[in-house]
Parts: structure tokens; C-alpha cells; sequence
């Protein structure tokens, strides 16, 4: 046996994939190959077609330090991928079901997504999908079959910037106009933004997202599109491929699509909200209602999340903009509180069919990574089951959950996720690691900046 079949892993794509791919669409000549790294980006290479099948047999070798870089794409040397590891290199395999035309390209393209992998065919353990499937096994391995799924909240942008730097809503195509007014729920504004939002869905069609409700959301010019639910895997694969497909759609309509968690200081944050639940193998939702009353094991998840919640801001939360989504009556979570059909709860029962019940994680905004994000919420569900936890009573108002029980801003979120052993555990030591490093990189060249308002404020004054 040759040295690539001895350490391809079990879980890479089948060679007959690519083939098949190749042979039904012989229009497209190049591919973009995709890893998202820890901050959520696109990372990777634009191959030939005769490329492709080597991959599919054999991988790619791609540098550790490519899952190192911060959200400039520039080496963090604090994260031990770069030279202190001699810059390595790992192996990429493709992913299993993740090769897809892009429909936005011209000529035609197609895209894989990649995970990354130790050069004997171990799961490269800085990688944030791998730790989301690590949750998956030890769920499965107690009985338990995680279902996700992810709503994607988000801003169309004009491309062109006020005088004075700032973002400006779109132009909606139809009629030229900015959006008036907030018109959460208007119909008008997704009439007016139609050719879009057909590219959209035409464009997940064509690469097998589920994509399914388009809302006006709660501010000019944001969004919502919600994805049907799956596997936790394929869930995370979706969310990131969906939001590559409205950044990229966006462009080519005149507009820019903006995944800040906070773009605008008077308006409306962008969530990422989970739901989740959990299935038997024979498929039925081990959440659903017993009679009245919810799940006793709806109920262990719901206190774990709660009782992790501190804990895994950092994850929720992972920007300096971050910080700027969670404020009272915002629709983002302040403390870890839980309720039936509330929206001002971290942690949600929403309202809907007693055999579909499940539970909806609030904390996490769009900027943030779906695989660590996913595992975090897995990690966290996992521990209130295996600990038979109760959530205690839930939260009918805002002013119930008030207190000040979670890091005050992203420094100290940062403070708390280096001592926290939920999250070294959630995420692997490695990736622990290495994602603290980035956002303690990412918060030193923050704090390192003066900014317009410091000099406005102080320069003349004091």
C-alpha cells in the first residue's frame, strides 16, 4: 500500500466524487479550494481542473500556519504554527459532498472545501471543524444524534461609504431607493431587493444549501435567511458556504454583504442564532414533549448552556465589535437566562409542534466561527446531560434575568476563556491555544490604536 492510501483518512471525500463532478460539468475549468479558519475566513487556492483528481487521491499539502493567521491574514507567531513549528507542512483532504459549482462565476468555476490533517492522516488539531466533529463522536458514543441549525442575520451595504467613512444601506435594485425606516417584516423591501435574493436562491440550489426563509430584519438594510436543519457537520458546512455565496452574489449586484456583529452604533446587531436538538438512531427527536411537560433531557442541555455560558463568550463573541451587540432589549442575551417563547433569553424554547421541540442558543453573533460556535453548544448541552443539570426556573421578562454575570467587554472574555477547563475541553488543548492566541493578537493591535474619537475628546482639552 502506497504512503498516501496508508494515511488518507476515513472521512475524506471518495476519488468517485471528483469523477463524477468532472464528468457532469465539463464546462468548469478551474476550482477554488476552501478551508475556513478560526476566524471564520475563506482561506486557500484556485486550482486547474487537472489538478482536482490528485487531490481526491492523495490531498494537498497546505502550511499549519494557514489555521494560525488573524482576521488580516497575518502570521501570529504566539500560536506555534508559524516558526516555531519551521512553518510545516499538513495535509487538506476534501471534504465529503462539499465539491459544488460556484453559480456566481464567469468563466465557470467549482469550489471543494478542505480539513486539514497531520501528514499521517490524524485530524490536524488546530482545525475548528475537527472539533466540532470530536463533539459529535462523544454525543454519539452516549446515544445521542445532533441535529443543527443556524440562522444567518446580516447587512446589504452600499458600496460607496458616507464623506466621512461610514457604511451606508443599499440601494435597493428595484427602485433605486435607500430603505426608509426599520420595516422588520416589510415585504416591500424584499420585493424591491428581488433580484437578489433570486440569485441567492437560485445559487443555493445549485450548490444543495438548504436555504429557505428570507426576513426584513430589524434595521435598514438587514437581513435575515434562515437553513433548514441537519446533521451538526453539514449545518456548520452550510452556514459558512452560505455566507461565501451572499458575499459573493452581493458583489456582483452593486452591493457589499456585511457580517459585522455590530456595523452600526443605532442599529441592530447581526446574530447567529443555533438551534439544536438531538435525535435517537432511529430518528426521533429526543427533545419532543413528555405530555405538558418539556424534556427532562431538553432541560439538562438548557441549565449545561447556561452554566457554560461565561465561559464561552469568547467563542459567542470573538471581535472587538463584537462587544457592541449586547445591550439591554436588543434582542442579544446580557445573562444566562432561559424561557418558553421569549426572545430576550440567552438560551430559547421557541414556540411550535411538541414532537419538533428544541432549544435555540442566542448568544452568538454572525461574526463568529459555526464550528467552534457548534462545538461550544455541543460541549456545553453535553455536560448539563451527562450532569443531570436543571436550568432552574425560566425567565418571563427582561428585568428577571438582570445581573451582572458574564464578562463585562472582550478583554474580559478573553480573561475568562484562558482559565476556563469547559472550553479547553469543548475546543482541544491545541485549538485552545492557538484561538487565544489570535484574539489576544487581535485585541494588542486595538488597544494599540488611537482612534478619531480619543483625539476629538482629548486632543485640546485636557
Amino acid at each position: 500500500m502506497s504512503r498516501d492510501l496508508a494515511t488518507r483518512p476515513a472521512s475524506a471525500a471518495d476519488l468517485s466524487e471528483a469523477e463524477a463532478f468532472l464528468a457532469a460539468h465539463p464546462e468548469i475549468t478551474a476550482f477554488d479550494l476552501v478551508l475556513i479558519d478560526l476566524n471564520g475566513i475563506a482561506r486557500g487556492k484556485i486550482i486547474r481542473r487537472h489538478e482536482l483528481l490528485p487531490i481526491f487521491r492523495s490531498g494537498r499539502h497546505l502550511p499549519g500556519s494557514i489555521l494560525g493567521l488573524d482576521v488580516t491574514g497575518e502570521d501570529v507567531e504566539e500560536t506555534g504554527l508559524v516558526w516555531s513549528d519551521g512553518d510545516a507542512d499538513r495535509r487538506a483532504w476534501p471534504i465529503a459532498g462539499s465539491l459544488v459549482p460556484l453559480p456566481w462565476t464567469s468563466p465557470p468555476r467549482g469550489e471543494v472545501r478542505l480539513a486539514l490533517y497531520e501528514l499521517d492522516g490524524t485530524p490536524m488539531d488546530a482545525d475548528p471543524r475537527h472539533a466540532l466533529a470530536r463533539q459529535v463522536g462523544l454525543l454519539e458514543a452516549d446515544g445521542f444524534h445532533p441535529v443543527l441549525a443556524y440562522e444567518l442575520e446580516f447587512y446589504l451595504l452600499d458600496r460607496e461609504r458616507t464623506p466621512d467613512g461610514n457604511f451606508q444601506p443599499l440601494r435597493l435594485p428595484l427602485t433605486g431607493e435607500r430603505p426608509d425606516g426599520i420595516q422588520v417584516y416589510g415585504v416591500s423591501e424584499l420585493d424591491r431587493l428581488e433580484p437578489f435574493i433570486d440569485a441567492v436562491y437560485r445559487g443555493a440550489e445549485a450548490q444543495g444549501l438548504p436555504v429557505e426563509t428570507m426576513i426584513s430584519e430589524y434595521a435598514q438594510g438587514q437581513f435575515e435567511l434562515t437553513l433548514r436543519h441537519g446533521s451538526a457537520l453539514r449545518a456548520a458546512d452550510d452556514l459558512a458556504m452560505l455566507k461565501r455565496l451572499i458575499r459573493a452574489l452581493a458583489v456582483r449586484h452593486g452591493m457589499m454583504a456585511c457580517f459585522m456583529a455590530k456595523p452600526f452604533a443605532g442599529r441592530a446587531g447581526s446574530g447567529m442564532h443555533v438551534h439544536a436538538s438531538l435525535g435517537a438512531a432511529a430518528g426521533e427527536n429526543l427533545f419532543a414533549d413528555h405530555g405538558e411537560a418539556l424534556s427532562p433531557l431538553l432541560r439538562n442541555a438548557v441549565a449545561g448552556l447556561l452554566e457554560t455560558m461565561e465561559e464561552s463568550m469568547l467563542v459567542f463573541a470573538p471581535h472587538f465589535n463584537s462587544w457592541r451587540r449586547f445591550s439591554a432589549q436588543s434582542y442579544a442575551p446580557t445573562t444566562p437566562t432561559w424561557g418558553t417563547n421569549n426572545r430576550s433569553v440567552a438560551v430559547r424554547i421557541p414556540a411550535g409542534s411538541p414532537a419538533g421541540r428544541h432549544l435555540e442558543q442566542r448568544a452568538a453573533g454572525i461574526d463568529s466561527n459555526p464550528y467552534l460556535v457548534g462545538a461550544t453548544v455541543l460541549a456545553g448541552m453535553r455536560k448539563g446531560i451527562l450532569a443531570k443539570a436543571d436550568p432552574g426556573p425560566e425567565t418571563t421578562t427582561y428585568a428577571e434575568g438582570s445581573g451582572d454575570t458574564l464578562p463585562p467587554d472582550w478583554r474580559g472574555a478573553i480573561e475568562t476563556a484562558s482559565r476556563s477547563v469547559f472550553l479547553r475541553e469543548a475546543l482541544g488543548e491545541r485549538l485552545h491555544h492557538v484561538f487565544l492566541a489570535l484574539k489576544r493578537a487581535e485585541y494588542c493591535r486595538f488597544a494599540n490604536e488611537v482612534t478619531a474619537l480619543e483625539r476629538t475628546f482629548y486632543g485640546e482639552i485636557v
